[in-house]
């Protein structure tokens, strides 16, 4: 059931935090663009139980049906809005993949510009233009970085704020750790920051604010939800899955990223022997050097997934985190006043 707490504005380590990225979450949380599994019902459900719900712009194939989705999400989300004056929908955002090998992007971004994309999220390439025609309509910008020299050139690029992208985040990651990345941005960077890497609990929550951020990145612990555009055994080996069974490898799209190991192991590789992939043959559709998928066959998901215990809806796992949240919060500041 919904909590009966009042929905306020959490503590954030940034004095600039947009008001967009304010005023209307029930948590610091934005759910992370997940390929394939993010559609509008993930993101509409997000949005609605108070978080910023994504999902990547090449989600939406054929390209036309981009404009299609932003339709369905922002109609919905208003619609919420006024049925609900009292608990309005966090903003939405639509993650835009900026290498070169997107062709794409251009065309997406017309679509978004066309729908005023509340926020754009940015990867794998960071481009002055780009934040200049998304801040033209209003938007803001938070992009991807695994260290902080690609952080200091996305934010001389015009972004607007940060994802801090560390040592055990699903999907594409860096070998950072949340500690080492945090501090060291912000040492010179007071802007948004977000932080990402096996984040999947109330407590972890908490923990990336205490360590600077300003919000956390959640993506795998929303796999397992009703809304998730995921099979069911892939639900399933993220409610088993612990840690352990996360392997790190680059063979897949070119990018370094992390993967369930019996995903691997289905698809009749040795998640033990991996060879390398090419960085100059990225593909985020396909990626299988030996056949196998990359996202549909071989599947993303981070270290922070022992939390995860059940397949439940996107509102009861909201309400677990908030749960979760307010009392680590009341505990750490028991401790601190004992």
């Amino acid at each position: 059931m919904p909590l009966d707490s009042p929905r306020k504005p959490p503590i954030t380590g940034s004095m600039t935090l947009p008001s967009l990225l304010f005023d209307r979450l029930r948590l610091p949380v934005i759910g992370s663009p997940l390929f394939i599994v993010s559609t509008p019902d993930l993101v509409i459900a997000q949005c609605k139980a108070g978080i910023v719900g994504s999902f990547p712009a090449l989600n939406a194939r054929p390209q036309a049906m981009l404009d299609e989705w932003l339709h369905r999400i922002t109609e919905e989300l208003a619609a919420w809005n006024r049925a609900n004056p009292d608990r309005p929908a966090a903003p939405f955002a639509v993650n835009q993949i900026v290498h070169r090998s997107n062709d794409r992007l251009e065309q997406d971004l017309e679509t978004c510009a066309r729908w005023q994309v509340p926020i754009i999220i940015t990867s794998l390439g960071a481009r002055e233009d780009l934040n200049a025609a998304v801040h033209g309509w209003g938007g803001l910008t938070l992009h991807d970085v695994i260290d902080d020299r690609f952080a200091r050139k996305a934010i001389e690029k015009g972004a607007d704020g940060l994802i801090a992208v560390a040592a055990g985040a699903g999907g594409h990651a860096g070998t950072l750790s949340p500690f080492a990345l945090l501090q060291e941005i912000r040492h010179w960077f007071d802007g948004p920051l977000v932080l990402s890497g096996a984040i999947a609990s109330g407590r972890a929550i908490l923990a990336a604010q205490a360590a600077g951020a300003d919000l956390a990145y959640i993506g795998s612990a929303f796999i397992a939800t009703e809304e998730a555009n995921a099979s069911a055994a892939y639900k399933q080996s993220i409610v088993e899955g612990h840690a352990a069974d996360i392997v790190y490898t680059d063979l897949f799209t070119g990018v370094h990223g992390n993967y369930i190991r019996g995903s691997i192991v289905a698809a009749g590789l040795d998640p033990d022997n991996l060879p390398s992939g090419d960085v100059r043959a990225m593909n985020f559709g396909s990626g299988g050097n030996q056949g196998a998928k990359a996202w549909r066959d071989i599947w993303g998901s981070g270290q922070g997934i022992g939390a995860v215990d059940a397949v439940e809806s996107v509102a009861v796992r909201v309400d677990r985190l908030e749960a979760e949240y307010r009392a680590a919060k009341a505990s750490l500041d028991a401790r601190v006043t004992a």
